[in-house]
């Protein structure tokens, strides 16, 4: 495959945070970007940014993610990059105090959003036949539980990570997906007095950007997570180690292995 070189971008939840840092940065690499947001003050000033033009848009709202992508093929010769990055904190309480519909609500944004945009853009860059990629943001909390009282984010970002990984699988190859995973950022995700101690978010562009143009699967920042990330699999290797039938024993119970060996038989087959 050639080197990647995008020459556009879409950018949903753009008009602030990641989003918007994201933005100006390939907007100031002269890409043409089109940002996503909510109708309102920020989407008004993004869209008063040299470089960037933006569009209202509900991720919850299917219909809403398919009028920007038809905006999205109508402006540029192709889509390059697509960036499923609209997002929201999420309701705060132990799990049973938290209100089912306000839990839903969260989901309808953080976990459907992402699906939206992926089903929304996927087949047109299927159909486009250059080089693209398709990001969806999920988090730190993709991998481990950063911030308690958190299970609807939590939840779905952990969702956007599975989400993420099985579209791998539906993709060609010349349309790759990939989950950015931010740690503590300083954006307006929550209140500001928590929020700052977090990375500046220009200094999180720098690391992310290069990762994007090499196609990487997962696109890091925060080295300690690692080490978060290591506690949970650390106590799963050690529960594997001592219960689970080794795996040299276990092939025959391997779906990918059997499913492989079934479609090579079914082949097999056909050619006689």
């Amino acid at each position: 495959m050639s080197e990647f070189a995008p020459k556009s971008a879409v950018i949903t939840g753009g008009a602030s945070g990641i989003g918007l840092a994201l933005a100006r940065r390939l907007a100031g690499q002269g890409l043409g970007v089109l940002v996503a947001d909510l109708p309102g003050p920020a989407l008004d000033r993004a869209a008063a940014l040299d470089g960037i033009i933006t569009q209202a848009c509900d991720v919850s709202d299917l219909s809403s993610v398919e009028a920007l992508a038809d905006k999205a093929f109508d402006m540029f010769e192709t889509v390059d990059l697509v960036f499923n990055n609209a997002g929201e904190s999420g309701p705060r309480g132990k799990l049973w105090e938290v209100d089912p519909a306000r839990a839903r609500a969260h989901f309808d944004v953080n976990y459907w959003g992402i699906w939206n945009g992926c089903r929304a853009f996927a087949p047109r860059l299927i159909a486009q036949e250059s080089s693209s990629a398709i990001y969806n943001t999920g988090s730190e909390n993709s991998w481990f539980c950063a911030i308690e009282q958190s299970a609807a984010y939590i939840s779905a970002k952990h969702a956007v990570l599975g989400l993420t990984e099985s579209l791998r699988g539906d993709l060609p190859e010349h349309v790759h997906a990939g989950l950015i995973v931010p740690g503590w950022v300083f954006t307006p995700l929550g209140p500001e007095q928590f929020m700052k101690l977090g990375m500046n978010v220009e200094d999180y562009i720098d690391r992310i950007v290069p990762q994007i143009m090499a196609r990487r699967r997962f696109v890091v920042s925060h080295g300690y997570n690692q080490v978060r990330i290591d506690e949970r699999m650390d106590e799963l290797a050690a529960s594997f180690a001592e219960y689970a039938l080794p795996a040299d024993q276990d092939a025959r119970h391997d779906v990918r292995l059997v499913a492989e060996q079934i479609r090579k038989a079914s082949q097999a087959t056909k050619k006689h």
